[in-house]
């Protein structure tokens, strides 16, 4: 680790070097300390690192090194956004290889979940913990939608706002009762997309999810506990898509919450309590 990084972990570090460009983790406020143990929040598609707010608060303030990254090309990351599953987990291993962290929890959403367990099946031993939420395998993309993607974006985000959300105001846990979730979630996609005007961030997340065929044999390759969160409610990744991946983990845990795939956004709480319990186990 070089002497800028080391004087950046001294200092709360949000931007690090990897594959030659700039990787942004939120870290809650909190100073790296090597003695505590280390999360790594991945986010999904048209997301970025604030899905995870209530969840990366909690855990920073609770004896953790919180990593809550925006993906490459997606707004405060540089570089190209990835294509594959595969490009955006050797991302995640950079971000540990520039810290020196020898093993870290990782915890992904849809996307962000096949990105978990892709780096979790090629490099086991730097991965103690594995948390899945809203995930499926194959998560496959419907082709009206990956147009959309390519060629009406505005259509395409209100097609996945409508399907990824089951409630229109969360609990007070979120940002207090009456909270517009549907407004808060498309405004937050269109800004992810907006983030990057030379790739098409829609389109490229939701066609690596669509490609990614691997998860099986990647799920077989796992080594750690994995806990899966599933959505109810949830219309994109239903919990019976997660069944094949379940079956071949070898150490499942199973909580099913009662929200839709947006489950950040709609139950946090019980997102949180599901994670901590989990970690503490």
């Amino acid at each position: 680790m070089g002497h800028l990084q080391a004087i950046f972990l001294r200092t709360r570090p949000v931007l690090i070097t990897v594959n030659n460009a700039s990787l942004y983790a939120y870290t809650a406020g909190k100073a790296f300390r090597p003695e505590l143990p280390t999360v790594v929040l991945i986010h999904g598609a048209l997301h970025d690192h604030s899905v995870w707010g209530l969840q990366s608060r909690y855990l920073a303030n609770h004896q953790f090194n919180v990593l809550a990254i925006d993906l490459p090309g997606h707004c405060k990351s540089g570089g190209p956004a990835p294509t594959t599953v595969e490009q955006a987990a050797a991302s995640v291993l950079g971000l540990l290889d520039a810290l020196d962290i020898g093993q870290a929890a990782l915890i992904g959403h849809s996307l962000g979940s096949l990105i978990a367990l892709e780096l979790a099946a090629q490099n086991p031993q730097r991965v103690s913990h594995l948390v899945l939420a809203g995930t499926a395998f194959p998560m496959r993309v419907s082709p009206a939608l990956l147009d959309a993607a390519q060629n009406a974006q505005m259509q395409g985000i209100d097609m996945v706002n409508t399907f990824s959300l089951s409630m229109m105001g969360p609990p007070p846990s979120l940002l207090g009762p009456g909270t517009w979730l549907h407004g808060l979630n498309r405004a937050l996609m269109r800004r992810v997309l907006a983030s990057n005007a030379q790739d098409n961030v829609f389109y490229t997340s939701f066609k690596a999810c669509d490609s990614y065929d691997h998860g099986l044999e990647a799920m077989a390759a796992v080594q750690c506990p994995t806990l899966f969160l599933l959505g109810a409610h949830d219309q994109m990744t239903p919990p019976k898509a997660a069944q094949s991946l379940i079956s071949l983990a070898r150490q499942p845990t199973v909580r099913t919450l009662q929200a839709g795939h947006a489950m950040l956004q709609e139950v946090p709480d019980q997102a949180l309590d599901a994670i901590r319990e989990f970690l503490a186990a």
